[in-house]
């Protein structure tokens, strides 16, 4: 006898019966995510991305705040290399200031590095102490007090005074066009803080083993850092090049105090990149030229930085290579 019940072919199955989507169950999971996530979103957003592409388009654009945005096309970026000197000696400045005194800074970090690993008492102390010049380097409270140690009756003219050296007129460091960025460059380097611990972090990684094999061959300390501590010590030098070049390249603060405001100083002595590019588009509200500014730091950042890639796989060296 055959059953009166009917089967319902799988086809007729309604929707809202299945299982849910890949998609819905991934919401599901992460809803309460994307819920917490929504504020940074909007701000990145907000604040971020569109500002950025906004630049973008008044790169090509003459726009003065005050009217509306006239197109130009590559005009701003045909001006700036080829009709304006102020732009070519900003680029002069901040290259001297970036090669000059990352370097420098640097060297200045490892060395005191190298000091602070042979485990000296207080360590973390002096690693305190040392970092702090890091978080004040920038600040305007620093710049300051840098203007006063370095002006016509500073600290340094009172030292050089102490010890026998005398001047025919006395010499503001900050504000003769000669020596003024040297002053900046040593802000620079004292600002040594971040990357010493990054440097101090690298050298607890390296092992002890390779020391001592090392010392029973016979090697010297000065080999013992050449063959072993600086190869190690490569992708470490690496980061800190790439992060403070990268930081240096966008200086302002320093600049702006120390050089009196957005004038560049005597003779634009102290005209860093970025504070021309502040000078023309909110002194002179050109701020189509200054988008197309601030679009051409990205590409000299981003070429540099690209350059040290590029040039890492020789000189930089990884532990499974």
């Amino acid at each position: 006898m055959r059953s009166s019940a009917t089967t319902v072919p799988p086809q007729t199955v309604s929707r809202s019966a299945r299982a849910p989507s890949r998609l819905a169950r991934y919401w599901q999971r992460n809803k309460y995510a994307f819920l917490f996530l929504t504020p940074w979103m909007l701000g990145l957003l907000l604040f971020a991305l569109i500002p950025i592409l906004a630049s973008f388009y008044l790169a090509f654009t003459n726009y003065d705040l005050f009217t509306t945005p006239h197109w130009i096309g590559v005009d701003n970026f045909r001006h700036m290399f080829t009709s304006n000197p102020r732009y070519l000696k900003a680029l002069q400045v901040t290259f001297k200031y970036v090669f000059l005194g990352v370097p420098l800074q640097l060297l200045t970090a490892l060395a005191l590095a190298l000091i602070l690993n042979r485990g000296i008492p207080g360590l973390p102390l002096f690693r305190a102490i040392f970092y702090i010049p890091s978080l004040l380097g920038g600040s305007v409270a620093i710049a300051l007090l840098w203007r006063r140690l370095f002006g016509y009756d500073g600290v340094l003219n009172q030292f050089l005074a102490f010890v026998g050296v005398e001047f025919d007129r006395p010499i503001s460091w900050v504000t003769h066009p000669g020596y003024n960025l040297y002053t900046l460059i040593l802000l620079l380097v004292w600002a040594f803080g971040s990357p010493m611990i990054i440097f101090l972090a690298g050298l607890k990684q390296i092992p002890a083993e390779l020391y001592e094999a090392a010392a029973i061959d016979g090697a010297k300390r000065i080999k013992s850092f050449w063959y072993i501590t600086l190869p190690l010590l490569t992708p470490i030098i690496f980061f800190n090049l790439v992060m403070q070049i990268i930081s240096a390249f966008q200086a302002f603060t320093p600049a702006f105090i120390v050089g009196g405001g957005s004038t560049g100083g005597p003779l634009d002595s102290l005209l860093f990149y970025t504070l021309y590019l502040y000078f023309l588009g909110f002194v002179e509200f050109r701020m189509g030229y200054a988008s197309a500014m601030a679009w051409a730091l990205l590409v000299i950042i981003l070429f540099f930085t690209a350059l040290l890639f590029f040039s890492s796989r020789w000189w930089v060296y990884y532990g499974d290579e």
